[in-house]
């Protein structure tokens, strides 16, 4: 009995969750503007308690700024911000992976290449959301692999205030394609044990997700461009 108001009051709360961050992905809700709590409390029918909650949560991945007495506003983003933050994780990655390519067992890098089909099938699908979490999957076995807990945790750390952004690169027409591609030839250096390969290979993908981002930021004419270098990428 106990039981189904906790599942109720999860699912409602990923509810918010994901109506806000669709709404900022989409550019629905602009940066600096901000999320009416009224306007979801009667939405969904429920008190202000869980939107809060859904807000701390979104603050954590760099969607809101939570302002004492005056609420939450959708974060501004810069192209500096871009850029550091994917400087940091190509970093963090490379080294994980080039730890992990001396690692990595058959069975191991044999899970990498299920998940990369289902990932090639979510991409032709159209279906970003499930990519990312399923995308996640992939990057968390062979940066767990690596056997550094802190830097596994270090990277944790940054890529969750930073959920926003990774999503929104995927987010780009043709990014998942070349997401794909790129992890049929990390694989294929994890099964050489080519730890030098391996590392160069994901932080090249790492720093591809930023420029286009980057490019993206702009308005029509820069979001052609982003267009443009994923499909330069594809011949890299």
């Amino acid at each position: 009995m106990r039981k189904k108001p906790i599942e109720r009051h999860q699912t409602l709360r990923e509810k918010i969750l994901e109506t806000i961050r669709e709404s900022i992905l989409k550019g629905n809700l602009k940066p600096g503007e901000k999320v009416a709590e009224p306007e979801l409390a009667e939405r969904f029918g429920i008190s202000r308690t869980p939107i809060r909650e859904a807000f701390r949560q979104l603050e954590s991945e760099g969607y809101l700024t939570v302002i004492p007495r005056k609420g939450a506003v959708v974060t501004e983003l810069s192209e500096r911000d871009v850029s550091e933050f994917y400087a940091i994780k190509s970093i963090l990655e490379g080294y994980a992976a080039r730890l992990a390519a001396r690692n990595l067992s058959p069975r191991d890098i044999d899970k990498l290449e299920q998940i990369n089909k289902r990932l090639e099938q979510l991409a032709e699908e159209g279906d970003v959301k499930n990519f990312y979490r399923i995308h996640n999957e992939f990057h968390d076995l062979f940066i767990k692999a690596s056997g550094n807990e802190k830097l596994a945790e270090l990277i944790e750390q940054v890529g969750m205030k930073f959920n926003r952004l990774r999503m929104a690169s995927l987010s780009l027409p043709g990014r998942m394609e070349i997401s794909v591609a790129e992890h049929r030839k990390i694989i294929a250096a994890f099964r050489d044990k080519d730890g030098e390969s391996a590392d160069n290979l994901v932080s090249r993908t790492a720093a591809l997700g930023g420029k286009v981002l980057i490019q993206s930021m702009g308005g029509s004419h820069s979001h052609k461009d982003a267009i443009n270098l994923l499909d330069e990428a594809v011949d890299i």
